[in-house]
């Protein structure tokens, strides 16, 4: 547990951090979307590319760990769908119950990132990003589908969803760093040179961003929609995630990444795509600055139950 929590603590210094910034310092919005911009379209897809490329993957079980997280996020996605019929009855509406599923199925990528990486270096980082191109394309889907037909006034087209999707930076640089590393291909020391400079400064600026957006007002009256959220994705999700990939053969730290990438809190962007379709952003604000305030209870809990 000591170790767990020694890993974990940068990552949530930096979140505090952020915090503090954002009420002194840096108190313009400008300035912190500027920031988010910069490591969403650049520092972050490096690392990721980065990352897979020089990765391993031999020695990685990139099936067992992919199949668990990927087939996870689809029960969950499943699960949070039937329950909005119960929600609905308890007075939880279509834009609120998107922010649920949100809530309960996306996941922080820098959080997952660093954490695995202060854990187990290299190969944590490589594990970490194959759960990234198992969960993403999917939780995109489904967020973008959910709020299309919960949420949103405009009803949007199949074709659109997909366009969202395909055009996600974080998509493309996990096919590009695999492509890359399966086909063996050759890259200048120029370019390793310039990548490890850009991505060794995405974590902390993404983890200094997380903690900027997020919003502390009336955290102390969670809402029943901002509970449930929180139930699903700090204790549901671990629990689901872990018993699958023990199911898929999954042991020792492997199964320890596994579970600090599902005991993570869910996305800021998740906010951004609340505003943008109509989605409830107020709540998923708040239930953006619970989970991650929790997690930093739930995450050690979840990885030392499991690591090795």
């Amino acid at each position: 547990m000591a170790v767990v929590i020694g890993a974990l603590l940068p990552v949530f210094l930096l979140i505090v951090l952020g915090v503090v910034l954002r009420q002194t310092l840096m108190r313009l919005d400008t300035q912190w979307h500027g920031l988010e911009q910069l490591t969403y379209y650049v520092l972050f897809p490096v690392l990721l590319v980065q990352t897979l490329v020089k990765a391993d993957l031999t020695a990685v079980p990139i099936a067992g760990v992919g199949g668990a997280l990927l087939l996870a996020a689809l029960v969950m996605s499943l699960l949070c769908l039937a329950l909005r019929a119960p929600l609905a009855g308890a007075g939880v509406d279509g834009p609120a119950f998107t922010s649920i599923f949100q809530g309960a199925t996306r996941w922080q990528t820098y959080v997952a990132l660093s954490v695995s990486g202060n854990l187990y270096g290299k190969v944590g980082l490589a594990l970490a990003s194959v759960a990234m191109v198992a969960i993403i394309p999917l939780v995109n889907v489904f967020s973008v589908a959910v709020l299309a037909k919960y949420a949103s006034s405009e009803k949007r087209s199949a074709g659109a969803i997909v366009m969202t999707v395909v055009k996600n930076p974080l998509i493309w640089a996990c096919v590009i760093g695999l492509a890359i590393n399966v086909m063996h291909i050759p890259l200048p020391k120029l370019w390793h040179d310039v990548a490890d400079a850009l991505g060794g400064s995405s974590l902390a600026i993404g983890l200094l961003v997380t903690g900027a957006g997020l919003q502390l007002k009336g955290i102390f009256r969670p809402s029943l929609a901002a509970s449930v959220a929180l139930a699903l994705k700090l204790v549901a999700m671990p629990v689901l995630t872990v018993g699958l990939a023990v199911w898929f053969g999954v042991t020792g730290s492997n199964l320890a990444i596994v579970a600090a990438c599902a005991a993570v809190p869910t996305s800021p962007s998740a906010y951004v795509l609340a505003r943008q379709m109509g989605g409830d952003a107020p709540l998923l604000a708040q239930i953006i600055t619970l989970q991650t305030i929790l997690a930093a209870i739930t995450m050690p809990i979840a990885i030392a139950a499991v690591g090795p």
